[in-house]
This record gives C-alpha cells, sequence and structure tokens, in this order.
C-alpha cells in the first residue's frame, strides 16, 4: 500500500496491518505520526480488499502517547500543537472504529496516554503477557484525548476509570483482562501468531455483517430498547437481502462452510 515514515502499512489476503514505527521514540504520537495513522485508517476503511485490520506497534513498546521532546520544542505553541495532532488522531479512530472491517489491536508492549487510549479502540484487544497500561496524563499536567474518556468507562466502569485516570497506576496484562479492558492475554512470543489467526478468521466472515454489529454495539448505550431493536431489525433485513445473506442459506442448506465476498 502507500509509503509512509512513521508506520508501515500492510495488506495481505485481506488483512490490513497498520504498525506504528517509530521505536527509538516508544512509538510516540508527533504530528507526522498522527497524520499518517488518519492517512493509513482512510486508506483501510475505504478499501472493498480489506476485511480485517490489525494494529500493533514496532519494538518493545506498543505506544508511549504524545512526543513530549515535540511538546517541549513547540514553546508556547504547545497548545496548537497538540490541537493538530489530536484533530488527525481523532480522526483515524473514527475511521477505525466506523468502517466495515473488524479492528484489531496487538498491544505488544507498554501502552501509556494515547497509545493506553488507541488500546481501547480495537473490536478485539490481544496483549502480550508483558504489557502494562497506564493513562500518565496528568503527571504532565496534561488530561486525557485519543477518545479514552469515551471507551474506558464503558469497558470498565466509572469508579475504576476515575482511579486510573486521576492516579495513573499501572494496570497490569492480566488485570486489564480480567476488567474487561482486553480480551485476552497471550504469550509475548505468541502474540502476532494468535492475532494473524484470529485476523483471518475474522477476514473470512461477512465484511458487512460485522460493520452492522460494530455500529450496534456504538449505539447501545445511547438508544432506548425500542430503538436499539428498531435498528437490529433494520440491519438483519438489509444484511439478508445482500449476497452474503444469501450465500450463508445456501450454505447452512447445503451443509457447507459460506464464501462470503462482500
Amino acid at each position: 500500500m502507500s509509503n509512509y515514515n512513521t508506520l508501515t502499512l500492510e495488506e495481505q489476503n485481506g488483512i490490513a496491518k497498520i504498525t506504528l514505527n517509530r521505536p527509538d521514540a516508544a512509538n510516540a504520537l508527533n504530528v507526522e505520526l498522527a497524520r499518517e495513522l488518519m492517512q493509513a485508517a482512510i486508506t483501510v476503511s475505504e478499501s472493498d480488499s480489506v476485511r480485517a485490520v490489525i494494529l500493533t506497534g514496532n519494538g518493545k513498546l506498543f505506544c508511549a502517547g504524545g512526543d513530549i521532546q515535540a511538546f517541549d520544542q513547540a514553546g508556547n505553541n504547545v497548545g496548537g500543537l497538540v490541537k493538530e495532532i489530536t484533530a488527525y488522531l481523532h480522526a483515524a479512530i473514527s475511521r477505525l472504529t466506523r468502517m466495515n472491517a473488524p479492528l484489531i489491536v496487538a498491544v505488544n508492549g507498554a501502552a501509556a496516554g494515547a497509545g493506553f487510549s488507541l488500546a481501547l479502540i480495537g473490536d478485539m484487544v490481544l496483549a502480550a503477557e508483558s504489557a502494562k497500561f497506564t493513562m500518565a496524563y496528568t503527571g504532565i499536567g496534561a488530561s486525557p484525548d485519543g477518545s479514552s474518556s469515551y471507551f474506558l468507562p464503558r469497558l470498565i466502569g466509572l469508579r475504576r476509570t476515575q482511579e486510573l485516570m486521576l492516579t495513573n497506576r499501572r494496570v497490569t496484562a492480566a488485570e486489564a483482562e480480567d476488567w474487561g479492558m482486553v480480551t485476552r492475554v497471550v504469550a509475548d512470543s505468541e502474540l502476532m501468531e494468535e492475532v494473524e489467526k484470529l485476523a483471518a478468521q475474522l477476514a473470512a466472515g461477512p465484511r458487512l455483517s460485522h460493520g452492522v454489529i460494530k455500529r450496534l454495539l456504538a449505539s447501545t448505550f445511547n438508544e432506548s430498547l425500542e430503538t436499539q431493536m428498531e435498528v437490529e431489525s433494520q440491519g438483519i433485513a438489509a444484511m439478508m437481502n445482500t449476497a452474503d445473506g444469501r450465500e450463508g442459506i445456501n450454505a447452512f442448506k447445503a451443509k457447507r462452510k459460506p464464501e462470503f465476498k462482500l
């Protein structure tokens, strides 16, 4: 796919892999990485051939959050710099969470600040045993960004979110799994193998149905029971009218594995 300076984007067999690639800077987000992440997110969300997406980091860390050195160099312009970074970062997150293809986040190491926020956005999140999570924002007198104030309370509840955001307490991978913050924990040496296996499973599934599921779950806390059921009704009816819906029914009748194309 396209060439990037601060990340890599590869596609094979319907699976796109986005790898944050500033290992010497702990994959910290500067303007260029945030912009390229947005561009990569747009690319994969617009591609009909991408059926699952992996997001991970290169090196020992997943992402250390914002680039503190860049903040320091910005001096009195740091507020403008942060607004530019978050504009790109938040656009990337919107595209990745609203695309049809499921997103798997592979947390290969420490995730702090905006890196913690990015770790939360996956439809499924696999974490290495050595991974650790910390909000970190108040340690530099900052406040959360990158969607963590949206996703974290929904995943682990308000009380635990308050503790993590106000105290910067570190959470181990095992705790993150126990709290429901990640899908499961995998041995460091097996992380990418397990992620790729899961991505292949999802890529073989019905991409449009996956998109409806993502939208249903995104709206579930905002709608009444009756409204949510109506959205469900519209979604399943639309899916049954697709070629994949017909293929699913035919495969069930023939007692064979379906081959989804859309």
